[in-house]
Order: structure tokens, then sequence, then C-alpha cells
């Protein structure tokens, strides 16, 4: 037994020998600088997001779930599966066309999608716009669409009519794209273009090898009457005729980020009751237009072009309207790469003796800047020069922030 006890004590004892040794080793390397102290060390600084530009575009073959980049209805497993996501911008806006200046909200976007089986999608958009006295709701897109395979895809509802690439590239929400604002062609609201499309549309791949042809083909509700043409038809068209809309546009393969493409719309235009034009009678309305980008951001270059023609059913006589625009940015490299120049110019003619449109000639440039604060907030800057008549010019500054969410 004592041999025992002697034994423990002697365990005990070098035990107590190699802490102490243990404790001069730390104590050796802390003051040579080749360990930490036993304090625990301050968190390094969490990394901070590469700025980086805005998706590719949302284009007119994504009708069916915009907005939501890698969202197939192939992957969803459970439905109906509904998703959010959000857009809004703050503004900014200093000018010599007499309205004031100062600070407004711009509009506050929900798209919402949801996949209502392998094969059946829907998607809406809804914007809150803020007005002087209160804010506007709309129903800006709201489309079921059903998928058969790459080459047809069906859907009905209200769409971004598909006459104008930027309108099915960029739809509502600042932070889609580059600029602050819209070309005036293709304004919300305007009258040049029909923005919106309410009906069916029929869209898909062209077997065309590397050419990649695709095309989009819709019937649908026309323009509301002359004085109320910037609206469209959502709840009825205004006479017994259709309008429809046809459109193909070729992206090859060995030219990634090329794209061209050609429209024609058609329709025709009601007068208003008790009003002078009443018994100048119908208008039928054919709207040719041409793009070609190059959706790559170094450089970014789009360019479209729209010739809006009108034609008196009665007395034959017509009118040619034209509209175009060119823009081109470049997303600076390396360390840089938050910061996107862009400029555009801008051309609208409208004979003076047009009936329908209504719309005032334009020469305009515009010079700005887009810093990506993150991946899904910006800041732009922009300096606005337009012309509207020899004697009529504007100069402005707009500033924006807009994100998605």
């Amino acid at each position: 037994m004592a041999e025992v006890l002697k034994r423990l004590e002697a365990v005990e004892q070098r035990v107590k020998e190699l802490e102490q040794q243990n404790a001069e080793l730390k104590q050796q390397l802390v003051v040579a600088g080749t360990a930490q102290p036993a304090t625990p060390p301050t968190a390094p600084p969490e990394p901070q997001p590469t700025p980086a530009g805005p998706p590719a575009p949302i284009t007119a073959t994504d009708h069916g779930m915009p907005g939501m980049p890698g969202m197939g209805v192939e992957t969803q497993e459970t439905f109906p599966n509904l998703h959010f996501r959000g857009f809004a911008d703050v503004n900014f806006q200093a000018t010599d066309a007499g309205v004031p200046s100062g600070f407004n909200l711009g509009q506050f976007v929900l798209h919402m999608t949801s996949p209502l089986s392998k094969k059946v999608s829907v998607f809406g958009e809804l914007s809150f716009t803020a007005r002087p006295t209160q804010y506007n709701m709309e129903v800006e897109r709201v489309i079921v669409r059903y998928d058969a395979n790459d080459y047809f895809k069906i859907s009905f509802g209200k769409y971004h009519t598909p006459i104008s690439y930027w309108n099915t590239a960029f739809h509502h929400g600042g932070w889609l794209q580059t600029t602050i604002t819209r070309p005036e062609i293709i304004q919300f609201g305007t009258r040049f273009l029909p923005v919106h499309f309410v009906g069916l549309l029929a869209e898909g791949a062209i077997p065309s090898g590397g050419l990649g042809l695709n095309y989009n083909f819709g019937v649908g509700n026309g323009r509301q009457t002359i004085l109320n043409l910037g609206r469209d038809g959502d709840f009825t068209d205004v006479n017994n005729n259709r309008a429809f809309i046809a459109n193909v546009f070729a992206r090859p393969t060995r030219i990634y980020g090329l794209e061209v493409g050609a429209s024609y719309y058609n329709d025709l235009i009601s007068p208003d009751p008790g009003t002078p034009n009443y018994a100048a009678g119908s208008y039928r309305e054919h709207i040719e237009s041409a793009h070609i980008v190059w959706n790559k951001e170094t450089p970014e270059f789009l360019a479209e072009f729209a010739n809006v023609h009108h034609t008196n059913i009665y007395s034959g006589k017509d009118w040619n309207s034209q509209g175009m625009y060119a823009q081109l940015a470049y997303r600076l490299p390396g360390d840089a790469r938050a910061w996107k120049p862009y400029y555009r110019f801008e051309y609208v003619h409208v004979p003076a003796t047009e009936p329908v449109l209504f719309v005032p000639d334009l020469l305009g440039h515009t010079a700005g800047v887009r810093y990506d604060i993150t991946t899904y907030a910006a800041f732009k800057a922009e300096y606005r020069y337009a012309k509207r008549t020899p004697t009529i010019t504007n100069n402005g500054l707009f500033l924006q922030t807009a994100f998605t969410f």
C-alpha cells in the first residue's frame, strides 16, 4: 500500500512539472510573437460585397417569371410556391423647365411569381406611384403562362408590349436599367408607343441553329380612344378590332451578348364621341420598329428606331412619326468596376398635323454615371438637355438611389 501511495505522489509531482513547463513555453511564444495572447482576438471586419452591375436583362422570352433570375418552374417541387421581389427608388431633380426642384419617391414595385405546376406559372407586378394628392396603384402586369416546350409557350394576361427592346428588358423598377429614365419613345404613359398589351401571347425559339431566332406573336385589346391614347385596354377594347403584335429577334450563339430584332404592331384607333375628331373617323395604326443591342457591360450598347404610321380610314390621308435613341455605357475595370458612365442620344419627330399622337418633337442628350453601392443598390446622377422647338430648350440635373430586395 505504501508503495502505491509513493508512486501516486511521483505521478502527481510529474504532472505539476509538466504543467509548469507548458506555462513557460506559452509565455515564451507570446513574447516572441509567434502565438496569440490568451485574450480572444478581435473579430475581423465582415467582407463587403463586391459592387456589381444589374443582372442580365429580363427579355421578351421571360414573360412568365421575370425579375426572378434562376427560378425556372421545373425546379419547384410544391405548387403553388409564391415568391416576392421588390424594387424602389428615391429621386431628386433640379431643372429650368418651371418645375419645382426637390426630392420625390419614385415607384415602389412588387413582383410576385408562383409555379402552379411543372409547366404552368403565374406572374404579377404591382406598382405604387406618388402623386400630388395620393398614391396610384396599378396592375402593371399579370400573366399566366403554359410552357409546352422551348418552341412554344402561350400566356394570357397583361404584358409590356414587345414592340420595343427596352420595354421588355427593363420593367418597372429603376434599379433594372442603367439610366434614371426610360427613353422618350417608351416612357410609361407615353402616347408614342403602346407600353402595355392585354390579350394572349405565343412565344418561343425558332429552330435556327447558331442564329438563335426567337418569336413573339400576340392578339389583344388595342389602345384607348384618341384623348386617352396612353392608356391600355384593361377592361375591354374600345372597338371591335383587335390589335396584334409580331416580334422576331436573333441572339447568335457565337456572338454572345448581341441581339438584333424587329417588330410590327397593328391596331384601329377610335375617335372620342363629342370631340372634333369624331366626325373625321377612325385611324388605322401601323408601327414598325427595330433594335440592335450589345448587352455586355464593357461596353453596353442599345439602339432602337420606331415609325408610327396613322391612316384616316375615310379620307386615306396618312402621317408618319419617327422616334429613336442610341445609348452607350461602359463599366470601368478593376477597382473602379462599381462605376458605369453612360450617354444617350434621343430624337422624336411628329408632324404638326398629326391627329392622334400629340407628342412634341425632341432632340435630347443625357449624360450620367451609375455607381453600384452593393449588388442590389445603385446611385445614379445624370444631366439632361432637351430641345423641343427652336426656341424651347431645357436643362436638368437628376439624382436617383434605386434598389431591389
